[in-house]
């Protein structure tokens, strides 16, 4: 593995007596990838605020190739490090040749490398035609990608993704992971937060985060593999009722339903509990490959269920 763009060491943020993130640490290369995967509230957000050095970490220590984005040479992270938040980031009243004049003007670059990095930016998100559009006036899609333009135009070598697809419609979403694997395949270190788990399992490496913490962390696949409890389809009996039932079994972790089946994750060793309940049911079990949605609630469960609720 090549030498660590991004490093974090036991992070933690508090607001008041709430911990956002709690003790989160990790080391991401040049040319990967990495996920921050996790439902609303699971801290994502603020651990990339921090990694931005938009905010200061209550205890632990972030590295952007090796310098401190809270210390004395805070300068140079902004030259090398690039940000699209969630929210708002772009000047609405502004046109996208506006927009991305203003970001021309922010990290003063030469007319002649604004120039070939904007009409470059402009091809590969195909937003050339729209360039006297006002940013207020651009689909979801098209916001984003030219949120990730401006973003990009003093050509970071580190991204910080929050949410990027989040209100943009299929085929956007689809277009905006292909310019992202493009930068990837650059070697560009790109670190993207996401709360959905087709998209996880897109990313090198992925941290299931709960309540601001990590649960687990590595290769989507190679965390699939490790599943340890049983994912399975119902066959059989009647929909609704098999999902009331199916609540009140300690063994069932999540249900879901999967055309006219349900779709069940049972925990370990409770397989043959579940097999008793439905046969009074008329239904059975059939064994089903797990899929990274399966695993994350999994997790989620095995983690709401082992320790006490936090303070708010």
């Amino acid at each position: 593995m090549s030498e660590s763009a991004l490093v974090a060491d036991a992070l933690v943020r508090r607001y008041g007596k709430n911990e956002a993130v709690r003790g989160v640490s990790f080391a991401i290369p040049r040319g990967e990838l990495y996920g921050l995967v996790g439902p609303d509230g699971a801290g994502k957000t603020t651990t990339l605020r921090m990694l931005a050095g938009l905010v200061r970490p209550t205890s632990g220590s972030v590295r952007v190739l090796g310098v401190d984005p809270f210390g004395k040479e805070s300068s140079k992270v902004r030259d090398v490090l690039g940000l699209v938040p969630q929210d708002q980031s772009l000047y609405g009243d502004l046109s996208v040749q506006e927009n991305l004049e203003f970001f021309r003007s922010l990290y003063g670059l030469s007319a002649k490398d604004y120039a070939s990095r904007r009409d470059r930016l402009l091809d590969i998100t195909r937003l050339g035609p729209f360039l006297a559009r006002r940013a207020t006036q651009l689909s979801g899609g098209m916001y984003k990608k030219l949120a990730l333009s401006c973003a990009l135009l003093h050509q970071p070598e580190v991204l910080l993704l929050d949410e990027p697809t989040n209100g943009v419609d299929p085929v956007s979403r689809r277009e905006l992971w292909d310019l992202i694997y493009e930068f990837v395949a650059q070697g560009m270190c790109v670190v993207v937060s996401t709360p959905y788990m087709d998209e996880a399992a897109r990313c090198h490496r992925v941290a299931l985060m709960h309540a601001g913490r990590f649960l687990r962390e590595g290769a989507p696949s190679a965390l699939v593999r490790d599943f340890a409890g049983t994912a399975a389809e119902i066959e059989g009996g009647d929909r609704e009722t098999l999902y009331a039932q199916l609540a009140e079994l300690p063994e069932i972790v999540a249900a879901s339903p999967a055309g006219a089946k349900l779709r069940v994750v049972i925990a370990p060793h409770g397989e043959p509990a579940v097999a008793a309940r439905l046969a009074t049911l008329g239904a059975h079990l059939v064994p089903s490959p797990p899929d990274f949605e399966d695993l994350f609630l999994f997790e989620i469960h095995a983690a709401t269920h082992s320790e006490p609720a936090r303070a708010a």
